[in-house]
């Protein structure tokens, strides 16, 4: 029985290689087709993926993408104890979650000069105070914003500020100046370190260490509000807010809408683009293939017709062929993903200004469709099912 079954599968396996060498034409075109369906298929499903890392860190550097609140705002509490801000987790799936905490009050300002005795008065008005601390690397990971002056100034022995680029036009100021501002009965004065430019509300406010802020607004360990950008799809943002809504059932942790929504629509329009010519590519790749294995049909009644007089069962003449086209699938697509994976670095650094990154995930995967797509479209090769042996001998078929 085993020589048997070694003799039947070494009968299979050299009448499978006359079949796939019999016409080296049509061969190529299959391949070529398979080939070239592969080949896009890899690089739009590797440009798919790299595109929501891509949106991701170019979302991220809008800045934050969550904010933390009272919940008890509308009672009058419209402040957080600053201990939430050292409790929320430093990372997400490995990646770090920069945040900030503020302290927001309206001063009293008066703008100088310079700090000296001699310095000049330059004006005065009520401008809006903002204390704040940051963990990560930057602030400008929560609040983006370009120095526009003061850049490396070192103000050694004095307390520091920063102001944002309206104030500066509004007080006439730059670094080096001074600012004296007084919250109710209590006054304080800062040296002005660096000028900010924001492109937003934090262009009329002035920077100082929460510290300070807490002090003049009597608000000791206190903040208005914690600002996050949290890394990762709109999906991996609203699982990270959720986790810190059931650790701080006190507080309001909710996105900023603005940010999260739009890089979930961008994202879902640019899959449903790319899926959509993914699917249209595999349909046009089965139909050439289709069309190749209707001619294959025609060209094999004879052989077909032998096979059938000489015992061989109809599932096992379709045997032959559903490998013949799962290997010109296999091989098609080990070539077509290879090829397309190439292809993909390329559209990606023309898209996006950087090439893409391989994904090893978008290879098997590609050669699997390309497999299902040869054998589904092998369909043709069933009416070679229904022809006579009689029939074929005589050439009436």
């Amino acid at each position: 029985m085993d020589a048997r079954r070694t003799t039947n599968r070494k009968m299979f396996w050299r009448i499978l290689r006359r079949l796939l060498i019999a016409n080296p034409g049509r061969l190529f075109v299959i391949l070529l087709a398979l080939g070239s369906g592969a080949a896009i298929t890899a690089a739009l499903l590797n440009l798919q993926i790299d595109a929501n890392r891509r949106i991701s860190s170019e979302f991220r550097a809008f800045g934050a993408n969550a904010m933390i609140t009272s919940r008890d705002a509308a009672q009058g509490s419209s402040t957080l104890s600053e201990s939430l801000l050292k409790s929320i987790p430093d990372q997400d799936e490995g990646q770090p979650v920069p945040r900030a905490a503020f302290l927001y009050a309206t001063a009293s300002v008066t703008a100088f000069s310079d700090g000296s005795n001699n310095s000049t008065r330059l004006g005065s008005g009520p401008v809006l105070i903002a204390g704040y601390r940051w963990v990560g690397e930057d602030l400008a990971h929560i609040v983006p914003y370009r120095e526009i002056d003061g850049q490396n100034m070192a103000i050694l022995d004095a307390d520091t500020c920063e102001i944002g680029e309206k104030v500066a036009s509004q007080f006439h100021l730059r670094a080096s100046g001074a600012i004296e501002f007084k919250v109710g009965n209590k006054e304080d004065s800062c040296l002005i370190s660096e000028v900010w430019s924001f492109g937003g509300n934090e262009d009329n406010q002035i920077f100082v260490p929460l510290e300070t802020a807490q002090q003049i607004t009597g608000l000791p360990h206190q903040v208005s509000l914690i600002e996050l950008n949290i890394p990762g799809t709109p999906g991996q943002i609203q699982k990270y807010i959720s986790s810190l809504q059931n650790k701080f059932p006190g507080a309001d942790v909710r996105p900023i809408r603005q940010f999260t929504e739009a890089q979930a629509k961008i994202y879902s329009r640019i899959s449903g683009l790319l899926n959509f010519t993914v699917a249209l590519v595999l349909v046009l790749t089965g139909l050439c293939v289709m069309a190749a294995m209707t001619n294959v049909a025609m060209e094999r009644r004879t052989d077909v017709g032998l096979m059938k007089a000489i015992g061989g069962s109809v599932r096992r003449v379709l045997r032959f062929f559903l490998a013949e086209a799962a290997l010109l699938g296999l091989a098609g697509g080990v070539l077509g993903a290879t090829a397309g994976i190439l292809l993909s670095i390329g559209l990606g650094k023309a898209v996006f200004g950087v090439a893409a990154r391989p994904r090893l995930i978008v290879y098997p995967v590609a050669v699997a469709l390309t497999i299902l797509v040869a054998i589904v479209s092998s369909y043709p090769l069933r009416r070679l099912a229904s022809i006579r042996p009689a029939a074929v001998f005589r050439g009436e078929a």
